[in-house]
């Protein structure tokens, strides 16, 4: 099948732990998309792959840390008019749920169902942004607002419509472009959240991804639910009973 060309579109991602998992991530949105470039911002080891051009970035420390390189130090390295914004655990699933007005927005992200105010749309984990919206988050008016996504799309906001004209998706686009905290009525191009990761990739990729972490930090924040995800297939036993000892060893260091 031939690649689906995005001559107007970076693909990107910023790490600075659990890099085989983000590189995995980068790779899997590559399959079937042909990007104009990919950038991987990082302090770790360089990734061997020509496809994808590492970037040395000072290490991110914290979620805000990288909140911080999201909002004002992305900007400086896209030279395309969007990017497509992945993490480990969020990446393209349906490279054929592509739809080219998707690029008539300035952000798009999963729905936020725990918001009913009408600035629902902004998951930042698979998000998709235009230089214009990246531009526009460095301007003085912008306020912080802890997670980028949060500050990018509730509290800025109203701002960034007002001032600068920038346009976030509505809700049924939304739905067609990524799912994280709702399961989606039909498939979607992308997705978001560790908890998500079995139903999207299935359990041994999960599983493949899980053992290569060098943080499971995340993967332990929904410790239940991904517990009865993996009581599925013939290794459920011994991944569930592993997955135990882990969240016990990461509460024992905390």
């Amino acid at each position: 099948m031939a690649k689906i060309q995005l001559p107007t579109v970076t693909l990107c991602a910023a790490a600075s732990v659990n890099m085989p998992a983000t590189v995995a991530a980068l790779h899997a949105s590559m399959a079937h998309l042909e990007f104009a470039e990919c950038l991987l911002f990082t302090d770790g080891e360089r990734a061997t792959c020509e496809s994808i051009r590492q970037v040395r970035i000072p290490r991110l420390r914290s979620s805000l840390d990288y909140s911080e390189f999201m909002i004002r130090s992305l900007p400086e390295h896209i030279r395309t008019e969007h990017c497509l914004v992945v993490q480990w655990d969020g990446f393209v699933i349906n490279a054929d749920r592509w739809d080219p007005s998707f690029l008539n927005f300035d952000y798009i992200g999963a729905p936020w169902p725990q918001f009913d105010d009408g600035h629902n749309v902004g998951n930042g984990g698979f998000s998709l942004r235009s230089r214009r919206l990246l531009n526009a988050c460095r301007d003085d008016h912008f306020r912080p607002g802890g997670a980028e996504d949060l500050a990018i799309c509730r509290v800025n906001r109203p701002m960034l419509e007002s001032e600068f004209a920038i346009r976030f998706a509505d809700l049924p686009t939304a739905e067609r472009f990524s799912f994280e905290r709702t399961m989606p009525a039909a498939p979607t191009f992308g997705f978001h959240g560790v908890f998500n990761m079995i139903e999207a990739i299935g359990e041994d990729a999960f599983w493949n991804h899980y053992l290569g972490l060098d943080d499971r930090t995340s993967a332990h924040l929904d410790f239940w639910q991904i517990l009865r995800q993996l009581g599925r297939g013939p290794h459920a036993s011994r991944r569930r009973r592993k997955f135990v000892v882990d969240r016990l060893a990461g509460l024992f260091r905390s």
